[in-house]
């Protein structure tokens, strides 16, 4: 319960840096904790730390940092470690700014990093560069707590002298690194983790996450719209507590209205791991870890906590920051935040006839998009050629895709990748990771073409075209976000979602997988404005097969 005067908290409190659960009184007095005292008390409700999320971008909630916290705050996140580089790759350090300034008009803690790979790679279009000199600007600035993912793992192994240098940047001003190393192990592991890089949050399997363990890295436990490693590396949390942080990373506005931290949370009880360790994963390990100035329910600490009804449903009833009560039973206390909406788009509208892609007889190189990971397999495959163009196969899910310049008018680039499973017309997107390029999906040239203008108009957002229907989701902050009130974003983009799956999709989530189809860091094949890239070789490669 809750009393006049000072704020007073009573129940069980749970004690995730002394392991242990008690019975007793909370008082906060201003933003921090002025007292705890074990004593009997009333009330059956327990009092624990806010859930923090270990790495995460803002941006592929599609919401700007303030509303993003509105819905947070009901499942009892108190902060975030944000990585901008989504934004920083449409509008430089402009939009980093705008997320830090944006971000500092709610109660809730978001801290932000200096994104380690604008553009992630040479061989695409971004809206911005940063170089030596961009990188230290921000890490000079206090807001800035980090390096943000350091995803040019090869440009660590090999030394290039750019990574080097922010690298080295990081250790001048003191800032911690994160890593971004999928699939590396052994002695590479053991060498990217030398350079400094403290993180990764790529781990496929276990035996990857151990190796990266066993280099000195803190493995983040990966549970998003797209990609979901939660189940592959939950036993880590058993033999290495204090190496596990929990993170969403990508997390679309319908899946974060749902849930967030918290389900984690839930889950990994249900499966009969240690409380305080599961505790710990999403509160302790992140703010000793960077070191955050976010309470873990001690004497001094900011009010960061959270009431709950008990420890098998985790129902959050109460969400405090700094003292202040900012969501109760399912409902946000913060208020909507009006915004400028900053952006950086002049691509032009593109015909049918852009489209078309020459049969030269020759087989094809198809991608293939795999449910719930980033990675990609590729394969061999003769076209299916109409008029003497190479068209969309939905027979054998071989379906055409394209990435355009946003920047700049341009020609598209064009490919074809398996594992979407459309039967019928096109889904476009302006957030792919990381440049944020016009991306689009689909069963033949026209509803392509049409889903793309869509975007153009409207100069960012999600679209879906399909029998002369046509579905837009404008995202007018960068392209990739909205300043719209939060569950309104969250069901337009749920009914666009469920449009996509009804055109016969079967991935869980086509737009979010749709989005990473052209980050060049991640193996095995991807698309780039400017072509079609080999991620094991890093060089392009020909849509057509030796």
């Amino acid at each position: 319960m809750v009393t006049s005067g000072l704020k007073r908290f009573t129940g069980n409190i749970v004690d995730v840096v002394g392991r242990r659960i008690f019975r007793g009184e909370v008082i906060v007095e201003d933003q921090r904790i002025l007292s705890i005292s074990e004593k009997d008390v009333t009330g059956d409700i327990f009092i624990l730390p806010g859930f923090i999320d270990a790495h995460v971008h803002v941006e592929s909630s599609m919401l700007i940092p303030s509303e993003f916290a509105r819905v947070a705050v009901t499942h009892g996140t108190v902060a975030t470690v944000s990585d901008p580089h989504e934004i920083a790759n449409v509008l430089g350090i402009k939009g980093v700014e705008f997320m830090i300034a944006n971000g500092k008009k709610v109660p809730f803690k978001f801290f932000f990093g200096a994104p380690s790979c604008v553009p992630a790679t040479p061989f695409e279009t971004a809206g911005a560069v940063f170089g030596l000199l961009e990188t230290e600007q921000l890490l000079q600035n206090d807001e800035i707590l980090y390096l943000s993912e350091m995803m040019n793992y090869p440009g660590v192994l090999f030394e290039n002298a750019e990574v080097m240098g922010k690298l080295a940047l990081a250790r001048k001003y003191g800032k911690v690194v994160d890593g971004h190393a999928p699939g590396l192990k052994g002695e590479d592991a053991g060498k990217y983790a030398a350079a400094g890089i403290t993180t990764d949050h790529e781990c496929f399997t276990e035996e990857e996450a151990l190796d990266k363990i066993k280099a000195g890295m803190k493995i983040l436990l990966r549970e998003g719209s797209a990609a979901k490693n939660f189940e592959a590396l939950i036993p880590l949390i058993k033999t290495h507590p204090q190496y596990i942080m929990m993170c969403s990373d990508d997390k679309h506005p319908n899946d974060l209205v749902e849930g967030h931290i918290n389900l984690l949370v839930k889950r990994a009880l249900l499966m009969g791991y240690d409380l305080f360790d599961v505790l710990s994963s999403c509160s302790l390990n992140p703010v000793k870890h960077y070191n955050l100035p976010v309470g873990l329910l001690q004497q001094g600490d900011y009010a960061d906590f959270i009431l709950v009804n008990n420890l098998s449903d985790f129902i959050v009833l109460a969400t405090y920051v700094n003292g202040e009560k900012v969501a109760e039973n399912g409902e946000t206390h913060i208020v909507s935040i009006k915004e400028e909406l900053p952006n950086a788009f002049n691509a032009k509208k593109i015909e049918v006839e852009d489209l078309k892609l020459e049969f030269t007889n020759k087989n094809i190189r198809v991608q293939r998009a795999l449910d719930g990971q980033l990675i990609t397999d590729s394969f061999e495959a003769k076209p299916l050629v109409i008029d003497e163009n190479i068209v969309s196969d939905t027979e054998r899910d071989i379906l055409k895709m394209l990435v355009m310049n946003r920047y700049q008018p341009t020609e598209p680039a064009i490919s074809f990748i398996n594992g979407f499973g459309l039967r019928h017309g096109a889904i476009a997107s302006t957030v792919a990771h990381d440049s944020h390029n016009i991306i689009a999906v689909g069963t033949n040239d026209e509803d392509i073409a049409a889903a793309v203008n869509l975007l153009i108009d409207c100069k960012g957002g999600i679209s879906l075209v399909a029998e002369k229907k046509h579905y837009l989701l404008p995202l007018p902050v960068a392209g990739i976000m909205s300043a719209d009130d939060a569950w309104k974003v969250a069901s337009d983009y749920l009914k666009i979602h469920l449009e996509a799956k009804n055109l016969g999709s079967s991935l869980s989530a086509p737009y979010m997988t749709m989005s990473f189809m052209a980050l060049l860091v991640i193996p095995e094949l991807k698309l780039s404005d400017k072509g079609l890239f080999d991620g094991k070789k890093f060089e392009f490669i020909s849509i057509y097969a030796d």
